[in-house]
């Protein structure tokens, strides 16, 4: 482990000089004891906890059973890259109207404050996912939906009827 040189460091003749004892110490043990420790360190910790989002689905049935849900209780969300579409009613009744927004706090999130005081606990989201959006748009949709209080939404896949408005719109 250690070991101790004693040489002279003298020549013959002229002065003496005191031996001088140098050390040399082995590091080779506490290397290993090193790498055994970050090893082990390694495979112990966890770095980061991954996130999920809690996600309550319906049960699967035999039957299809579907809940009765008032249009005027309910406001349709077409998420986009960039903004946010919103109607109330049917997208095939000529007096719908396609309105606008985007994801600020002063966007969707004041509508659905808005919507959600109105109506009360019976407001429902419908959510259809445009063509255009991405997965982020979705989850800060979702996201807004939390914050906002409101409990009760359905996730669809966009309808050729709603794609039409927008066309139509020309927003």
């Amino acid at each position: 482990m250690a070991e101790i040189s004693q040489d002279g460091g003298g020549k013959k003749g002229g002065k003496k000089r005191s031996k001088k004892a140098s050390t040399k110490i082995d590091m080779t043990p506490m290397v290993d004891l090193g790498f055994l420790l970050i090893t082990f360190f390694m495979l112990t910790t966890t770095l980061a906890k991954p996130v999920v989002m809690q996600l309550n689905m319906p049960d699967k049935t035999e039957k299809d059973e579907k809940s009765e849900v008032k249009m005027s209780e309910t406001l349709t969300v077409i998420p986009d890259s960039t903004k946010v579409y919103y109607y109330q009613g049917l997208p095939t009744d000529a007096t719908t109207q396609l309105l606008k927004t985007d994801y600020s706090n002063k966007g969707i999130r004041t509508i659905l404050f808005d919507y959600k005081k109105r109506i009360g606990d019976n407001f429902t989201i419908v959510i259809k996912a445009a063509k255009g959006a991405k997965y982020k748009n979705m989850v800060d949709l979702l996201d807004e939906c939390a914050i906002t209080g409101n409990k009760r939404y359905a996730i669809l896949g966009i309808d050729p009827s709603s794609e039409d408005l927008i066309k139509k719109s020309g927003l």
